[in-house]
Formats: C-alpha cells, structure tokens, sequence
C-alpha cells in the first residue's frame, strides 16, 4: 500500500468526522418556533400569576408594581434566552439569533396575556374597568386639568377600555416592550463563537 494512498485515506476520514458532525448540527438545529413555545408559555404563566396576585392584593392601580413586573419581566427573559441557547444552540449565539428568541417569546407571552385580559375584564370582574377610569379621573383632577379636557379624555378611554378591544391591543403593547427588552438582554445573553470549533465534543 503506498504512502500517497495512505495519507489519502487518512485526509478521507479525517473529514468525514468533520462532515457528519456538521450534518448532525443542521439536523439538530433547532425551530425557534418550537424550541421556545414551552419560555413563551412559562413567560406567560408567570405574568397570570402576577396579575392575579396583584388584583386579589387590590394593587391593580398602583404604579410601583407595574415597575416591579417590569423587572421580573427582564430577569425572567434572560434566563429563557440563556436557556435556549445552551438547550437547542450549543451554547453559542449571535445578537441577530439572541434578539430573535426573545420576540418570539413575548409573542408567544402577548398572545396567553392577551387572553387572559379578555377574560379578566370580561367574566372575572367587568366592574375593573369602572375602577380603572375611577382612578384616571381622580389623578386628572389632581393635575388641575380642565373639566372639559377630563371629560373628552375619559370619553375615549371608555371607548377603548373593552375586553374585545383592550385585549388585541394588549398584543402590539406588549410585543412593542418585548421588542425593546430582547435588544437590551441580547446583549448579555449573546455568546459569539464556532461550535464546531469550539465544542467540548469535538476537542
């Protein structure tokens, strides 16, 4: 068997490792879709839970837990993108793939959030909105706003503030803070590399 054969045979299998590892990484590559429908809902559930924790504490109104949820909100985003890339990418990430997961799971968020909306305001307490415009007018005449302008104000929020419409409204406002969270957190949930390279499996 001469030596050229030899090395042939050699360069042949020494690639076909490199070949198969690389088909097995595009059969493994993972649906973003699929892949990130269990964060979206747990996402979701997390903000049920907060919701309803906040109406049974009647603090529905209050400002400071909006900022709270906020908070929990990014952690909990974090963890779910990070999860997703060490689960499904190998524990790498571009920005680009890192911003993309964490929209689709607050699409996935707006979507269970949107409807439990409807069906908070609807069939739990329809008297909520009545509350909620209570509080909105109250907080206009602390600011000295004309009667007239209250009242114009107060007009279109009651023609706003309905389950049927406050609850597909809820999806682009919700999806507009998802947006702009997924930039922030995509920065430190991003891990740039080759996993091929770089992989444990393959050193």
């Amino acid at each position: 068997m001469s030596l050229c054969y030899v090395f042939t045979l050699y360069l042949l299998s020494d690639y076909s490792f490199y070949i198969n590892l690389i088909i097995t990484a595009m059969e493994q590559k993972a649906n973003v879709w699929k892949a990130n429908l269990t964060n979206g809902l747990i996402l979701g559930l997390i903000g049920i839970v907060y919701t309803l924790v906040i109406y049974f504490l009647d603090l529905t109104i209050n400002k400071v837990q909006g900022y709270v949820f906020l908070l929990i909100l990014i952690v909990t985003l974090y963890f779910l993108m990070k999860s997703y890339r060490d689960n499904y990418l190998h524990g790498y990430m571009t920005y680009g793939q890192a911003v993309g997961a964490g929209v689709v799971i607050f699409l996935y968020y707006s979507i269970i959030t949107a409807i439990f909306t409807y069906i908070l305001f609807a069939l739990i307490d329809p008297g909520l909105i009545d509350k909620q415009l209570a509080a909105a007018e109250e907080l206009m005449a602390k600011r000295g706003i004309p009667q007239e302008a209250m009242d114009a104000g107060l007009n279109i929020q009651k023609k706003m503030m309905k389950p049927e419409i406050m609850a597909p409204v809820s999806i682009f406002g919700n999806m507009l803070y998802g947006v702009i969270m997924s930039l922030i957190v995509a920065i430190f949930v991003k891990k740039e590399g080759n996993p091929l390279i770089d992989s444990p499996e393959v050193k």
